[in-house]
């Protein structure tokens, strides 16, 4: 089995859509760890209501899990439901994760 991928995702979210963004990536983060083994945590830290930040922390059982998850239906309608509520995403992948 190869390393766990690691996953820390910013999200910059528009004025006022922090609330509806949150909603949409804990419905997320539920079905992702309901429908793919692979996923073994996904985490939301919202810093402060005042902050419009959002990180989300995945991690993968290897690189294999990882791809089912880009190639997912669920990570597909996800990012449509949230495209006009945010300004700016970045994504920080690490295969350091535990063997």
């Amino acid at each position: 089995m190869g390393s766990a991928i690691c996953l820390v995702v910013k999200f910059e979210i528009k004025a006022g859509c922090k609330e509806r963004f949150i909603d949409i990536i804990e419905e997320h983060a539920k079905s992702t760890l309901a429908s793919e083994p692979g996923c073994l945590r996904f985490e939301i830290c919202n810093i402060s209501k005042d902050d419009d930040r959002v990180f989300l922390f995945e991690m993968y059982r290897d690189a294999k899990a990882f791809e089912e998850h880009k190639a997912s239906t669920i990570l597909a309608r996800t990012r449509k439901r949230y495209a006009d509520l945010i300004t700016a995403r970045e994504i920080h992948i690490s295969d350091r994760g535990r063997d």
